[in-house]
């Protein structure tokens, strides 16, 4: 099968960067005929408002430069990651011009939350979930704490649902849990054209040891994440459980002071993939105290591959990942006592190795390549049928017609 795959990597690398080029290389080990076409959010700071606004709607050059590469490449399939903002659905309009069938990955809530987490001031808010513009962000300024940004995002997104760009150019999305299935079939949209498929880890990095004695936090520094939880976790705690931090983003700054006053903590500098899981399978367990939903949480699988268990909040996709007092502990988002308490109880566990090898076993049912290569493929599948029979439906109905 000849596949292109599309995606707008992040400034600050995220999961769905690291799935994005996880599933090409996927497909590519398996003798697929792969295309990668990439732009990149640092351009961004070379636009001006007003010309990153234009592109986020509409990306002229990406239309041309696409249009190029599915002539030469002649792809069966499409599949985009992330397309916002330098993609755009230019990117949708340039596959639709060449007949391409179109697969989109759902890895965000971007499509019905300009601020993507669902989270307000430090609460979960599904004000602008049915919402055709998502106004209430705008009020907020829910986009980078800015009114202006949030209104280019809901007037994007919100602009194109009315045009039918996610109804009518799109073949077949999925997501990567039933949880976030179910909030975009509660904003609307048709059950029938999101399949679920999980993430993976690829290729396989092994257990590690847990001989560590720490547990560790892995992911972005930012408020949604529940950095502000974890810290006040950790001062909570009846013992020391040492903790390795490893992250950049906006609380950098208050986990640099924290880590001074507090010496058990250590945040460690950037680190490569296989680095980090090396960490990751040491660790006593990982910590994801996130505010919001997530829509899935790449780390905790990274985790059960390399058996390490996870504590983690107890609401949207994670718990779903999360097998309480089985492959981990789960407590109530925000609640730091909660935190500390199950923190604690996991690390004093005296079946600690039994629940290592449980969060090993969730890893090999449910998250290794080989199944998730059967799904993916079964979605080009599906999403390449249901092409196939959008257009002949006209020259049907054109038939019956003139009968």
């Amino acid at each position: 099968m000849r596949i292109l795959l599309c995606h707008n990597y992040y400034q600050q690398r995220g999961g769905e960067d690291e799935s994005f080029e996880a599933e090409a290389a996927l497909l590519e080990s398996r003798g697929h005929d792969v295309r990668r076409f990439t732009v990149h959010n640092d351009a961004v700071e070379d636009l001006s408002r007003p010309r990153a606004s234009l592109k986020a709607f509409f990306n002229r050059e990406v239309y041309r430069e696409l249009s190029q590469v599915i002539v030469d490449h002649q792809p069966d399939v499409m599949h985009s990651t992330n397309i916002f903002p330098l993609l755009s659905p230019a990117a949708y309009y340039a596959a639709r011009r060449h007949d391409v069938p179109i697969v989109q990955s759902l890895r965000n809530y971007r499509h019905l939350c300009p601020g993507v987490y669902f989270l307000r001031d430090g609460q979960v808010c599904e004000s602008c979930l049915q919402k055709t513009i998502a106004w209430p962000a705008v009020v907020h300024g829910c986009y980078r704490d800015s009114r202006a940004a949030s209104a280019v995002s809901a007037l994007t997104f919100g602009l194109h649902r009315a045009l039918g760009t996610w109804s009518k150019c799109v073949d077949y999305y999925f997501t990567l849990t039933e949880f976030a299935r179910e909030k975009f079939i509660a904003a609307g949209w048709p059950a029938d054209k999101i399949a679920v498929k999980p993430n993976f880890v690829y290729p396989d990095p092994k257990p590690g040891s847990g001989a560590g004695r720490y547990a560790v936090f892995v992911g972005r520094l930012s408020p949604e994440k529940g950095v502000g939880t974890l810290l006040d976790a950790w001062q909570q705690l009846p013992e020391p459980i040492p903790l390795k931090v490893i992250g950049q983003g906006a609380e950098e700054p208050r986990l640099r002071e924290f880590a001074k006053r507090h010496p058990h903590v250590e945040l460690l500098d950037f680190r490569p993939l296989p680095e980090v899981l090396d960490i990751v399978g040491e660790a006593a367990f990982l910590v994801m105290p996130s505010l919001w939903y997530e829509t899935f949480g790449r780390t905790i699988v990274e985790a059960y591959a390399k058996q390490t268990p996870v504590v983690a909040s107890r609401h949207g996709a994670i718990a779903e990942l999360v097998d309480d007092g089985v492959t981990g502990m789960l407590f109530e988002p925000g609640n730091a006592a909660e935190l500390a308490a199950k923190a604690m109880e996991l690390w004093r566990h005296p079946n600690l190795p039994g629940i290592r090898r449980a969060a090993r076993e969730a890893f090999e049912r449910r998250y290794q390549a080989d199944a998730n290569y059967q799904q993916l493929v079964q979605i080009y599948r599906t999403a390449i049928l249901r092409h196939g029979a959008r257009r002949a439906a006209p020259a049907a109905a054109a038939v019956a017609s003139s009968r």
